[in-house]
């Protein structure tokens, strides 16, 4: 574990926090783009600045992590989080292709194996803050607060790690340094996985106590408040209960889910859905986001995954698996034979999301329609910057903000809000466990609504209308709609690979092929074929875990505990 905390050095956007660490002679010169611990220790300000920066965290130097987001999660970043699933597939491979095909290891772990050593490196810079924050001249109730945020900020980076690796090791307070023996167990040590959940929900809880209910009176826009530590306990409480975790109850799920319901602060958005991921949102629906700004960008989506008739990168294309996953607007599944389902007119009549997540062929962009058929589609191998065409047939849409331009996007593009946390999922995360508790009809004891009617808020959205799911759905068919319902409402926002991993229905979904869709045309109609954009798709049961990076066991000389099948 040595190669997660082998430095001192924090950097901040504009402020660096070193410590001396050999004797000073006369090579030693001060840096003028660094400050010393005393200096931020003993200014508020610079505190402050350090603390807000712990929710970008670094970038880690090192070859493997080149492109690592210093944010939470991977959101904006060229492979997304959604290429190692059923969603997508990215379009240039980056790292993603031999994930997809079942040969991720410990010595090789691509996009998947940053979040082990930036994930602790946060968690050590966390802890030197909660060390040090009384030595820092400030009030207590400033001081207080900052201590709740902090929580809230290591919390998150061990939910990062626990839904991807299982039990974790805990550090608690400790500041670790190059000192310390990685290879003592008593310091070092894998907990269990309900150990490791019982103390972050622990955490949270402190840090919900002492967190902001909004962002007014100065509490900057993207910084945790209540609702933001309750999102993160209702998510974990959620994953918890569920087959993988089996840790949990399904009653803590729900009365995670409705201490968010009880704050009366969020709504499902009215705005229109697409708008809550452009760059202009503002909405009551988010709970917690990451927010851009000119000076700070992400990947410009516009260009990274447009279509190539546009002079798009591609990126990351979604499958016709998840094409497949939209029901038609009257609420049945494509597979029912009185749905209406045309598969030679595959896209009318569908799930309004489907319009506002995926481009398909025919989908209105900008100044036309795009154009994935061949021969002579723009879109296709046959239009220009072929090497981009995407080789599922579709391009996403869902972020792409219409307004931006494509071509040199960097001085503008990428202000897009990555969201975290928004209230459809907390009302996701209400439903499954009610009707997991007690079926969708039933209101359980402390909550508002039903299962039933949690999921019929979602999907009485302005512009996203499906009709109401009826009363006496059994547990089963309510199970399959309210995943299903999880499956689009949440596509692309890093939840899908956690969901199937979860609910240990992966060995099904990830094993089957990466599909697309070859459109011919002939005179003025297509014909529409199935075909597989990437081959070779693999997941076994070891696959639910991700490996621990080999350097951080052979670190800890071989006492770390590797995920089994690795």
């Amino acid at each position: 574990m040595n190669t997660i905390y082998k430095t001192k050095l924090v950097a901040l956007a504009a402020l660096v926090l070193t410590t001396a660490a050999c004797k000073k002679d006369f090579l030693d010169v001060t840096p003028t783009d660094k400050v010393s611990d005393t200096a931020v220790l003993s200014d508020s300000v610079l505190f402050e600045a350090f603390v807000v920066n712990r929710y970008l965290g670094v970038r880690l130097i090192d070859k493997e992590a080149e492109g690592t987001p210093p944010g939470f999660g991977r959101g904006f970043e060229y492979a997304m989080w959604s290429s190692l699933s059923d969603e997508s597939i990215y379009n240039n491979d980056d790292n993603t292709w031999f994930i997809q095909r079942g040969q991720l290891l410990p010595e090789n772990t691509g996009i998947a194996g940053t979040f082990w050593k930036r994930s602790y490196r946060s968690i050590r810079e966390c802890n030197y803050a909660l060390t040090h924050i009384n030595e820092v001249p400030m009030s207590e109730a400033h001081k207080n607060l900052l201590v709740a945020e902090l929580k809230f900020i290591r919390a998150f980076r061990y939910h990062d790690l626990i839904r991807n690796y299982g039990g974790i090791v805990l550090l608690g307070d400790k500041v670790v340094e190059l000192t310390d023996d990685f290879s003592d167990p008593s310091l070092f040590r894998r907990e269990d996985l309900a150990t490791s959940l019982a103390y972050v929900l622990s955490q949270l809880d402190e840090a919900a106590a002492g967190l902001p209910e909004n962002n007014s009176n100065s509490w900057l826009r993207g910084r945790a408040t209540r609702g933001a530590a309750l999102a993160l306990k209702s998510r974990l409480t959620l994953y918890a209960a569920s087959p993988l975790y089996n840790v949990g109850t399904w009653e803590a799920a729900i009365q995670a889910a409705n201490a968010v319901i009880a704050l009366n602060r969020y709504t499902i958005s009215q705005n229109g859905y697409r708008a809550l991921f452009r760059k202009t949102s503002d909405d009551n629906e988010i709970i917690f986001a990451r927010y851009y700004s000119v000076g700070a960008r992400h990947v410009p989506m516009e260009i990274a995954n447009g279509p190539n008739g546009y002079d798009g990168w591609g990126g990351n294309v979604p499958l016709q698996n998840l094409v497949d996953a939209y029901r038609m607007a009257n609420g049945k599944s494509i597979s029912d034979p009185t749905s209406g389902y045309d598969p030679q007119n595959p896209y009318i009549g569908r799930d309004p999301r489907f319009y506002q997540t995926i481009f398909y062929n025919g989908a209105g962009y900008r100044d036309r329609n795009v154009e994935t058929f061949r021969p002579g589609g723009r879109d296709s191998q046959d239009g220009p910057s072929n090497w981009n065409t995407s080789k599922t047939g579709y391009y996403l849409r869902k972020f792409i903000d219409e307004d931006m331009p494509i071509n040199n996007p960097w001085n503008i593009a990428g202000l897009q809000p990555w969201i975290y946390f928004r209230y459809a999922e907390i009302l996701l995360n209400f439903a499954e466990a009610a009707n997991e508790l007690s079926g969708p009809d039933a209101i359980p004891a402390g909550a508002r609504f039903s299962a039933r009617e949690a999921l019929n808020q979602i999907r009485s959205r302005t512009g996203v209308e499906m009709p109401a799911v009826p009363a006496g759905l059994s547990q089963e068919a309510f199970r399959e709609l309210v995943r299903n319902e999880r499956q689009i409402e949440l596509a692309f926002e890093e939840h899908r690979f956690y969901d199937v991993r979860r609910w240990k229905i992966a060995e099904q979904t990830e094993n089957v092929p990466a599909y697309g869709i070859e459109i011919t045309k002939n005179g003025s109609t297509f014909n529409y074929t199935r075909k597989i954009a990437l081959d070779g798709r693999s997941f076994a049961a070891k696959h639910y875990w991700l490996p621990i990076p080999r350097e951080e066991i052979q670190a800890s000389n071989n006492t770390l505990q590797q995920n089994p099948g690795y």
